[in-house]
């Protein structure tokens, strides 16, 4: 587990992260409800999507995307300025003279390097949100979506250096295996959370979820600017949520987030939670724990996202359709086939992920016999829903044929 020290680091600056949540939440919300008049004044309203894909329409406004953007963007444009203005020496000055803030000053140290990822960062998540945004008007299709986000990832996994198992490249012979991996991770949970998005407060809450698990994570990994980011995007999401999740029986969302926010939320949540786990022999300093199974950390986390598109790809290529053709299978939507109420699985799910963002952060600084433990924990879960979605998922590719 982790040192007492550590943990008395994390304490002191804690408290920074949370409010940083706090103040994103509040920007958000408010954005968001803009956007709610906004997109109805502009007819920007929930549309049909590419050829094939099945969806019930509702004149609802899918814009939303745009306050979690804008939100979780503001930060980064202020690590850019903050580099360009004061400078890394300067700020590590100042928060060594507060007692609250001088958890921080390593973190400060680092700034060049920060300041240099987080501008491919942003340039990344705006890419993918300016894609989700034509998309949700004009329908690219499938193919042009995935060659654009293959292209996104690659760029920001090469050009921020942000890799996974970094540890290969010696016996790879370079750093093309990891690079790879890296990039397949981000397509695949840009799509995770986009597959996601099908019911009301379901890609949100389990993003949300996601984003403040892999926060603490990053918190007692002394990741101070990472941890942050992903306050500020859990804090976006919740913001969000206020006015997408069905808090009532009976309610329904009053805005979407689009592609325009599943496509930006998705990959911010793999690029980091890379940084996390990021594990090359110079910053283990950084990283969460320094047992191989930390790098697993995100996987657990982002277990719930990744199972739904695992399952509902599989179902559709065994149906001999695209998986990346929408349609109304995914995991939230068998549940409902099973008698649950459409906000009764986006809760039911939510909290499979709260229970795999709670073992997933605890992983990477868990002992081996803990690591046994969480790793079971995880997968009985995963073999539980499996086991009970079995004969309904075989019946449905017989089906669909």
């Amino acid at each position: 587990m982790a040192s007492p020290s550590v943990l008395a680091s994390a304490a002191g600056a804690a408290p920074a992260v949370m409010l940083a949540a706090v103040l994103a939440a509040a920007c958000a919300a408010v954005l968001t409800r803009l956007l709610v008049s906004a997109g109805h004044r502009a007819g920007a309203l929930d549309s049909a999507g590419a050829s094939g894909h099945s969806k019930d329409l509702r004149r609802v406004p899918n814009v939303g995307g745009i306050a979690i953007v804008a939100t979780v963007a503001l930060p980064l444009v202020a690590i850019l300025l903050i580099d360009r203005l004061v400078g890394a020496e300067e700020l590590a000055r100042r928060l060594a003279e507060s007692e609250r803030l001088d958890a921080l000053v390593p973190s400060a140290m680092r700034l060049p390097d920060t300041a240099g990822q987080a501008l491919w960062i942003l340039l990344g998540m705006l890419a993918l949100h300016v894609l989700g945004l034509v998309d949700d008007r004009r329908a690219l299709g499938p193919w042009p979506k995935l060659l654009a986000q293959v292209a996104v990832a690659a760029g920001t996994v090469m050009l921020a250096d942000v890799r996974v198992l970094t540890l290969l490249d010696a016996p790879a012979g370079g750093a093309w295996l990891s690079v790879a991996l890296s990039v397949a991770f981000i397509v695949a949970m840009t799509n995770a959370l986009n597959f996601l998005d099908n019911m009301d407060g379901l890609s949100g809450g389990v993003a949300a979820i996601a984003a403040a698990s892999l926060s603490v994570a990053a918190t007692i990994a002394n990741q101070w600017a990472t941890a942050g980011l992903l306050a500020v995007l859990a804090g976006a999401l919740l913001g969000f949520l206020a006015f997408n999740f069905p808090w009532r029986a009976g309610s329904s969302a009053r805005i979407f987030m689009g592609d325009g926010g599943s496509l930006p939320v998705g990959f911010l949540l793999a690029v980091l939670a890379m940084q996390i786990t990021f594990t090359a022999p110079e910053d283990l300093e950084y990283a969460l724990g320094t047992r191989w199974y930390g790098v697993l950390s995100p996987l657990v986390i982002l277990a719930v996202p990744l199972y739904d598109a695992f399952t509902v790809s599989v179902l559709r290529l065994v149906q001999g359709k695209s998986p990346m053709v929408g349609d109304q299978q995914h995991f939230s939507h068998r549940l409902v086939m099973r008698g649950l109420s459409r906000r009764g699985a986006v809760l039911l799910i939510c909290a499979l992920a709260a229970t795999c963002g709670v073992s997933g952060l605890l992983l990477g600084t868990a002992a081996p016999w803990q690591a046994v433990l969480i790793g079971g924990q995880v997968a009985v879960v995963l073999a539980t829903i499996a086991a009970l979605e079995r004969p309904m998922l075989a019946r449905m590719a017989e089906d669909r044929r």
